[in-house]
């Protein structure tokens, strides 16, 4: 067996273990399951073959360009971008150029979102499955026929670039919150940094300087503007994790008149099954018990941070 096809052997397992159904061109039906994979699918003339196209709901969504395992990956991200303006135009699809990019060999796996501004590509765990590619292209504007400009996506990073004026002090009385310089300081960079589309953020504060309700502060923002879907927060022990999980409900909102835990779900895991309605999961990093992660919970821990 050549790299070649060792790799997209790999590929094709990942694929189905995230929920694509994998076939060839021949036997293809796009209508066989919510994500279709189609192996070797010949675009327009000029424009070759995609590796695999990616069908949602019936219709087309992306590419995935494979490569042989240790192959450079950075300098194929044109190559499979040309593959996604290549698409027939008798055949349907969510959105021409095709919004979603991958390169894979297998072993490592880059991504670009077409639908956010100024896409560029990242590392991802592993291919995301269907369903999260629906609830993404739901962001899609409606088509139209008319010339006027349609916004742009609602995507995290297009949110990340519109977030509201942080809210430095609230409450009145014996419920009266007042952020410190270093806790503004830490959110605002926090937020700039993820506006800037760079992904991986490390905070670090003193003893005493308000760290746990910094990360609530911001956690709570990403949910509520951002979109974040869910966050795991990390801490090293156990009594921790349901101390944390206490601070988080009792968080009074700069917004409104609710509570964290009274306006969303937060679960202390205890053991290896996540509350998919929980939209933030604490857990002691030393826990005998992990929680069982598909590749979608993977991708969705993103906006995680171990403080």
């Amino acid at each position: 067996m050549t790299p070649e096809a060792k790799a997209r052997q790999t590929i094709d397992a990942l694929l189905t273990a995230a929920g694509w159904h994998v076939c060839n061109v021949a036997d293809a039906n796009i209508h066989a399951a919510v994500g279709v994979a189609i192996r070797e699918f010949p675009l327009n003339p000029g424009f070759g073959y995609a590796d695999y196209l990616l069908y949602v709901n019936g219709k087309a969504c992306g590419v995935i360009e494979a490569k042989k395992e240790g192959a450079t990956l950075t300098g194929v991200e044109l190559q499979s971008s040309r593959y996604a303006k290549g698409l027939p135009t008798t055949l349907p699809a969510w959105s021409r150029p095709l919004p979603f990019v991958w390169e894979s060999t297998g072993v490592e796996t880059h991504f670009t979102n077409g639908l956010d501004p100024e896409p560029r590509a990242r590392s991802v765990f592993a291919f995301f499955r269907p369903e999260l590619m629906v609830q993404w292209l739901a962001l899609l504007p409606p088509a139209s026929h008319s010339s006027s400009v349609s916004e742009p996506p609602d995507t995290f990073l297009a949110r990340m670039r519109n977030m509201p004026q942080l809210v430095t002090e609230w409450g009145s009385g014996g419920a009266h919150y007042e952020l410190w310089p270093a806790q503004i300081g830490a959110i605002t960079n926090l937020e700039k940094s993820l506006a800037a589309n760079k992904p991986k953020a490390l905070i670090q504060m003193a003893t005493g300087s308000g760290k746990t309700f910094t990360s609530i502060g911001f956690i709570y923002r990403l949910i509520k503007f951002g979109g974040a879907r869910r966050v795991l927060f990390l801490v090293d022990r156990g009594n921790l994790a349901r101390q944390t999980k206490k601070e988080f409900d009792a968080y009074a909102s700069p917004y409104n008149n609710y509570k964290f835990g009274e306006e969303y779900i937060v679960q202390h895991l205890q053991g290896g099954h996540i509350d998919t309605s929980a939209r933030v999961v604490t857990c002691p990093s030393s826990a005998k018990s992990k929680p069982k992660l598909t590749p979608t919970s993977s991708a969705r821990r993103r906006c995680g941070r171990q403080l």
